[in-house]
């Protein structure tokens, strides 16, 4: 075979297979999409995630089925999604889960950012401080003052060292320099039993599972992140109102594919999901639970995730994040 010939031969393998892809995403998804969340139903993910699958499955008209893949702190999950087929049929709802565990807990030949396709930067979400509805702690400066003066005897709930729950507690202690005692869970359903019940003291989850129990004053809550009240709990102060930086929301979430899920439908996915953001219901729930949607091409989730991958490494060196 002559290099003429040859090299005809690759260009109409390259066009057959790019034929073949943009035929794939046409038609795309003609059966059932798995949207894979790593962590246990009843927490923001979990309630953000069938929010969007619903929206997904509407819009497709074909089914979008949430599978709940919890433990090994969001690595479990993720590990299973990275493995799965690159068409297109199984994706990822990943959280700030996949920034930490490259450090804190890398699981054996994954990696978020080599495995994954990014699809989008979907949001993030206010962090919320909960204590028991009965805590003598009225305000967070209670909590503060208590905790300085008695350093790890005061009780939080997690879910992992890589949870919403964990990483927005320790961002606080550091901000404030004290120690609290963490107390693993694996259910967030029963940290939160348990800290109704007053077996732990403190939470600092997501507003979007816990809102309901506030208003239903099962729990107490002391304060909220970010620059602005939570639209349904505009009694509860941010902490920035209370003199601590604490800006940002620690949650964050983002839809990915396996690597090497064709362009044509990560692209097409993408599309979709700028749609669902925009619908009027859709931002109606995202006000009413404290989630704050970003969007944004495939190329915005790769370098947040680069970024934050930085940013938790150097978090969890501090002694704030392991309650030491």
């Amino acid at each position: 075979m002559t290099l003429r010939s040859l090299g005809a031969l690759l260009l109409a393998v390259g066009i057959a297979l790019g034929l073949s892809a943009s035929a794939s995403a046409q038609t795309y998804p003609d059966r059932s999409v798995r949207l894979v969340i790593a962590f246990s139903p009843g927490g923001g993910i979990d309630v953000l995630g069938r929010i969007l699958g619903q929206k997904l499955s509407e819009a497709w008209g074909q089914s979008v089925v949430v599978e709940n893949r919890a433990g090994g702190g969001g690595n479990i999950g993720a590990v299973a999604a990275a493995q799965a087929a690159p068409d297109g049929y199984t994706l990822h709802f990943g959280a700030q889960s996949l920034a930490v565990n490259v450090t804190l807990a890398p699981a054996a030949g994954f990696d978020p950012v080599r495995d994954f396709e990014p699809i989008m930067l979907v949001g993030t979400a206010q962090d919320i401080m909960i204590v028991p509805p009965d805590s003598p702690f009225k305000s967070v400066n209670d909590l503060i003052d208590y905790a300085r003066a008695n350093p790890r005897k005061l009780t939080y709930g997690t879910i992992s060292s890589a949870s919403s729950s964990h990483l927005a507690v320790s961002l606080f202690s550091g901000l404030v320099g004290i120690r609290m005692q963490p107390v693993p869970y694996t259910q967030a359903s029963q940290m939160t039993t348990d800290l109704m019940a007053g077996r732990i003291d403190l939470q600092f989850p997501t507003t979007g599972g816990q809102i309901g129990n506030v208003t239903s004053r099962r729990v107490r809550a002391l304060a909220v992140s970010g620059k602005a009240r939570a639209r349904m709990l505009p009694e509860v102060p941010t902490l920035e109102e209370l003199g601590i930086k604490f800006e940002d929301e620690a949650s964050w979430y983002a839809l990915l594919a396996p690597k090497g899920t064709p362009k044509e439908i990560v692209a097409k996915i993408n599309r979709d999901m700028e749609r669902i953001l925009a619908l009027p219901d859709v931002k109606e729930r995202e006000a009413r639970l404290g989630f704050r949607f970003i969007g944004g091409p495939p190329e915005k989730l790769a370098a947040f995730l680069k970024s934050e991958i930085a940013k938790w490494a150097e978090v969890a060196k501090s002694p704030a994040f392991s309650g030491q």
